[in-house]
This record gives structure tokens, sequence and C-alpha cells, in this order.
């Protein structure tokens, strides 16, 4: 039996536990719109697409919602769970996600993140489109590689008229998470699976073969099937409507197309091995799977695989480049919030002198991969109109996944010292998206495999270089500084094409001067005149808040404010 508590704690009562006020506490980033109170985002759509300003509002208040932002949370506590048979014993390969999940991924599609470049009769719909999956990966990153997926799946399935339907259902804006056969779903989610383990990158190194099987009416047009026989290393999104995926026809590469149930209702052989223990992206299932007599529809001509899927790779690396923005963003919109609203030394933190040079000098580095984000969605969209579009954006996209993809792990530590010890805690978001940021980098093509693409593409079609300088020399005069970025730029180029080895750093000066153009273009003085006063060589710290003489506390204390979205 437990004593009883002596007289004078008895007295105390309840405030036992009140050893103290809480005090100082920052406030949480909630309550904003994440379009409405961004300057560049907003600006950006009033130049491009003043057609899509009402529908970037709305997501940007889902954004900042604070229930929304709970779902999140939800979503990665609850991680996706490997269903292999019911209750029966049949064998199903399921994956069961917590109802969060599905609420995140309703509203993804309702807000037409994965769709809206194919729905739309609007001018620049990619570009409309990238600011949406840019405030997409502000609200929860793992829900955003099956949007990613679903919008580029598109360009797979205008090219193949056998899935016609399928083009049909990835422009649906209502999720529908059931078995059902594609003729009977309002929109589907499509998977990828590509990467081998003893591959990885190395698409030519595919072992699973595949063989013909029949051909068949298939929703009005003829399919050709194949069976598939060989196992996958990862598979994104498992519990997907249906696959992109790659297999061997007597030793040529080919493209397929996997529906994960069969024309006649049945489910195809399509077994999940394993759901990967990832370090980040919790909420999203990621699996090693099995095809043993798998059916799957041949795109494009047997051997023709990799040049394929090299169709879907321009949108898919568009998105990473977008999506890793879009994380940045959300990195410096908490940062900004904790040390503006929380004190320290007798001023709110963000005015500490060091914590100005820090605040600003990611800002710009957030501004600056937007920008250069949105420029490669704008060339997206001219693509078929304009060859410097087509020329610019082959070498221009590659450089902006890797350069975007591999600065985000940077910006999300940065943000994470914001917040001090709070920002490592799992109940904050700092914590999650630290975790999350370098994902995007080894997705779709290693930061590596991005430069190596950008000098292939120089040395295969010099015009692309041409296309690159061509939209560098109207702003040449405006700024010495940008001036001498564009040469040393290249200089980098032509070393680079004598020697492998120099393309990463001639990949990062292409995305530097590129960045460079677009706010000489776009942005404030404030933050041109630090950007090209920082972001050349020798002239900035291997860390953020290394800004150095000549850029004043004042000139940084504007910037800061300029990048503010929450209050």
């Amino acid at each position: 039996m437990n004593k009883p508590l002596p007289p004078a704690v008895l007295a105390v009562g309840d405030s036992r536990y009140h050893t103290h006020q809480v005090l100082n506490q920052a406030h949480p980033a909630s309550g904003f719109n994440a379009f409405s109170a961004d300057a560049v985002l907003s600006a950006a759509i009033a130049r491009e697409a003043p057609w899509a300003a009402q529908r970037c509002a709305a997501l940007g208040a889902v954004a900042g919602d604070e229930s929304v932002q709970e779902l999140a949370r939800l979503a990665n506590r609850h991680t996706p769970e490997l269903k292999t048979h019911d209750r029966f014993g049949h064998r199903i390969d399921w994956v069961d996600f917590h109802p969060s999940w599905h609420q995140l991924m309703s509203l993804a599609w309702q807000h037409e993140v994965p769709s809206l470049a194919w729905r739309t009769q609007e001018p620049h719909g990619h570009f409309a489109r990238a600011v949406l999956s840019y405030l997409w990966n502000q609200v929860e990153q793992g829900t955003a590689c099956p949007t990613g997926m679903a919008y580029a799946s598109y360009a797979g399935f205008a090219a193949e008229p056998a899935l016609a339907i399928w083009a049909e259902k990835a422009r649906g804006a209502v999720y529908e998470f059931s078995r059902k056969e594609v003729g009977q779903k309002p929109s589907v989610v499509i998977g990828y699976a590509m990467t081998e383990k003893q591959g990885g990158s190395d698409l030519r190194e595919t072992q699973t073969t595949a063989r013909f099987s029949h051909s068949a009416d298939y929703h009005g047009a003829t399919a050709h099937w194949y069976e598939l026989m060989g196992h996958k290393w990862f598979c994104s999104v498992p519990q997907s409507d249906g696959f992109f995926t790659l297999a061997k026809v007597d030793g040529g590469v080919t493209c397929f197309f996997l529906p994960r149930t069969l024309p006649d209702g049945s489910f195809n052989r399509f077994f999940v091995q394993r759901l990967k223990d990832k370090a980040g992206n919790k909420s999203n299932a990621s699996s090693e799977v099995e095809y043993a007599g798998t059916l799957a529809i041949r795109v494009g001509a047997e051997g023709h695989g990799i040049r394929e899927i090299l169709s879907h790779a321009h949108l898919t690396r568009l998105d990473f480049a977008v999506g890793s923005a879009g994380l940045m963003r959300q990195a410096l919109t908490l940062a900004l919030q904790h040390t503006t609203t929380r004190g320290a030394f007798g001023s709110p933190i963000a005015e500490r002198p060091m914590m100005a040079n820090v605040l600003a000098d990611m800002a710009v580095e957030v501004e600056a991969a937007t920008l250069m984000a949105l420029r490669v969605a704008r060339a997206t969209d001219l693509m078929d109109a304009s060859e410097h579009e087509r020329l610019l954006a082959r070498v221009a996209t590659p450089a902006a996944k890797f350069f975007n993809c591999s600065r985000a792990p940077a910006v999300a530590n940065e943000a994470l010292q914001c917040h001090g010890g709070n920002g490592f805690i799992e109940e904050n978001p700092m914590a999650r998206l630290y975790r999350e940021a370098p994902l995007n980098s080894v997705w779709e093509g290693t930061a590596n495999m991005m430069c190596m693409d950008v000098r292939r593409a120089m040395l295969k079609d010099p015009r692309t270089m041409d296309a690159l300088w061509d939209e560098l020399r109207p702003l040449a005069g405006q700024d010495s500084r940008f001036d001498a970025l564009v040469r040393q730029t290249e200089h980098l180029v032509q070393e680079a094409l004598r020697d492998e080895f120099l393309a990463r750093p001639m990949t990062e000066a292409v995305a530097r001067v590129l960045q460079g153009a677009e706010l000489l273009r776009h942005t404030t003085t404030e933050v041109s005149d630090v950007f090209l006063g920082s972001r050349q060589a020798g002239a900035w710290g291997c860390h953020f808040g290394t800004l150095a003489q000549g850029t004043t506390q004042a000139a940084a204390q504007k910037i800061v404010q300029r990048a503010r979205v929450a209050s």
C-alpha cells in the first residue's frame, strides 16, 4: 500500500508540477499561405501563368494549414505495412497505409498536382504545375513521389496507343485507393520499377527477361503482352495501379507497362518481397519485387527501352529539381519562423548579426534554386515550339536536378541548426525534413549521373552549348561579376569536355550561371547583389552565413523580410 503524502505536498495539490512558466517558445509555422505570401512564387505565376494563381493560392493555403501539417506528421509516424497474404492465405501483395496518407493523396489529386499540365488548355501548363509541385513538397514529400511519377507517366502513355485509357486516367483528379481494373477507376497511381541490384543506375545491366505471350484487344486498341521473369531492387509505390519497367527481349532492353489488375479482374503475378527501411521518406512505400510470369504490355519497339524511358526522365528530373527547391523553401520557412518568434540575448534570434547573415544567405540560395527550377519548367512548355528551349532544356534539366538536389541537405542542415536542439526532435517537422533532404539526389540518377548527362549532351550536340550561351548573352554588361561568372563557366565547359574528371565543377558552374541570369531578370537588387558578390570562386565560404564584407546587415534584413511567409 502506498504511504500517504506528507502534508506539505498535499497542500500544493495540482501545482506540484508547476515548476516554471513556459516562456519564449517559437510559434509554429502554420496559418499562412505558402503561395500568396511567397514573393518569388507569386511573382513567377503572375509573369508566366496568371490563370493559375487561384489554383496555386488554394494549394498554398493547404501547405500552411495546421490540420494538414498534422496529417503529414501522422503519415510519417505510422509507416506503410506490407500485406503479402490475406487472412485466408491468399497471396495479395498489398500495402496498408494510415488514413492520413490517403487524405494527403486525395488533396494532391484534388488540387491537380500530378495532372494540371495535362488537363489545362492554358499556356505554360508545365510551369503552373511546377509551382503546384513546389508547394506540395512543402506539405509532405512522401506523397510527392507518386504525384511526380503520375505526372511523368503521361508522356509514356501518350506514346503508346494501347495505353490510351491509362493516359486518360492519369489526367484524373479524384484519388481512389483500390485494386479495381483501370477502366473502373477515376484516376490512377503509377509507379516505376527499373533498378536492379547488379546495375543500379546502369540500366543496360538489366537482367529481367521477357518473352512474347500474345496480342489482344485492350480497351479498344491492340496490346502486345509479354511474360516477365526477374527481380527489381527498387520499386517505388508498390501499391500503384501500374508500373513502367524494363526487361530484356533477346538481349535488348525493352520498356513495358505492367498493370497490377488484369483485364479480367484478376491480380497480376507481381510479388512484393519486402518494403525498404529508408532513412527518410517514411510515409512512402518503396520495395523489392519479383516477376514470375508477370504480364506486361510492350511500350515502344523491342530493344529501345532505355530510349523510351528517357522520354519520361526529363519530366521526373524536372520534378525533382522543383521538389528539392520546395523542400528547401519549407526548411527556410521553418528556420525563419523559429528565429523570428524566439528570442535570445535580448532580441529575436533572427536579428542577431550572425543569424541575419545565415538567414539571408539561405534565402538567396533558396530563391536561386527556385528560379532555376522554374526556368526549366518554362523551357519544358516551349520545347516543341522553340529549338532554343529544347536545346537549353537538354542541359539545364540535369544541371538543375544535380544542383538543387545536392544543395537541399545543406539548406536543411543549416535550418536545423537555426532551431538548435529543438530541430532534432521528431515532434518538430524540421527533423523529418532533415532526413528527407538527401533522397532526391540519389533518385532518378545520382549527382554523378546528372553531371555525366550534361557533359554527354554537350559532346553529342554542341548546339546545347550555343543555347546556353544564347540564354546568357542578353545579360552581358549588366554586372561585371555576372560577366566573370559566364567566363568562368565557359572555361570549365571546355575543360570538362576534354576531361570527365571536371564534369562536376562544370555542371555546378552551369547551374550557378543559370541562377545568376534568372536573379538578374527577376529579383531585387539586394538578392542579386548578394548572389553575384558571393557565388563566385573564392568569394564565399563553404557554410551558410559566410557572406563577406560588402554585404550589410541592413541588406541581409531586407532579404530575410522578402523570404518570410509565416507570421
